[in-house]
């Protein structure tokens, strides 16, 4: 088996596709309307990662809102610099809920961030 995608159900559309692109640098992949059933299904990831997991966009067309519940936890996402691209992500208006820093017990360096909806998204240091 091989993981494919997470989904996740967002109120704006187009406001998640900017963020998902413009902020954290993934790509459209793919975009499917169900007009019969009112819904948008549009797949961002990394183009440069073709085997990677990637995110499903869905957006019920007469939902505006959602519930996320305290069953979700977040998304994680590697990068080398997570102080660098936390100043590059509040520079383009993104939320940084919890700072840049070493993870309290650890060593490994993490942030969070929330996306349009509310949701959590870890940023994780590969690099030392």
């Amino acid at each position: 088996m091989k993981f494919l995608h997470t989904m996740i159900r967002v109120a704006d559309l187009e406001k998640s596709i900017a963020f998902y692109t413009n902020v954290l640098g993934m790509t459209v992949l793919d975009r499917m309307e169900n007009t019969e059933y009112r819904y948008t299904l549009v797949f961002v990831g990394f183009e440069d990662q073709p085997d990677s997991t990637t995110i499903e966009l869905t957006y019920n067309w007469d939902t505006h809102q959602y519930d996320l519940g305290t069953a979700f936890g977040h998304l994680a996402l590697g990068c080398e610099d997570i102080y660098a691209t936390c100043d590059h992500i509040r520079q383009l208006g993104g939320h940084i809920s919890r700072e840049p820093g070493p993870l309290k017990g650890g060593e490994t360096h993490i942030a969070f961030i929330k996306d349009p909806d509310g949701y959590a998204i870890e940023l994780i240091q590969t690099s030392k």
